[in-house]
């Protein structure tokens, strides 16, 4: 698949992820092997702003996590076409900051740069942004495992 960017078809096609863990709405740029930036719409549809909080809904950071992780794993499949049967396993977060809540009708635009990449094991740094501001920060590193 070219660099730039993908729709949830595509996506489907390439994360095992699915309803509701699926945290990924549309890559917005791919440049292979090293950087991605993608989007999800928050909307209070989501299941876990039933009990997060309920009167005051605010999308669980670990979710964003999740999201920011999501979307380096599209970068590893794509840089990696012959993994496509492995999975990629979280391995490790540091460096997490909270600085905003996401909260229903936010649009989470993600970047995630690789800095060390192989076969077997993926570091990358995240961001995760609102309105241009930045809501979470991040270094993440997972594992493509059979």
């Amino acid at each position: 698949m070219p660099d730039g960017e993908l729709n949830l078809t595509d996506i489907l096609k390439i994360l095992p992820h699915r309803y509701p863990v699926l945290l990924v709405d549309r890559v917005l740029e791919v440049r292979l092997p090293e950087y991605v930036k993608a989007m999800k719409n928050v909307t209070y549809n989501e299941a876990f702003f039933q009990g997060h909080f309920p009167g005051q809904p605010v999308m669980p950071g670990v979710l964003i996590i999740e999201a920011m992780a999501q979307t380096g794993g599209i970068l590893a499949y794509q840089s990696h076409p012959e993994a496509k049967d492995r999975l990629f396993y979280f391995m490790g977060m540091d460096k997490v900051k909270f600085r905003r809540p996401v909260i229903p009708g936010d649009q989470l635009i993600m970047e995630l740069t690789a800095v060390h990449r192989s076969t077997r094991a993926w570091k990358m740094i995240g961001k995760a942004f609102v309105d241009d501001q930045l809501a979470v920060q991040a270094e993440l590193t997972a594992a493509l495992v059979q």
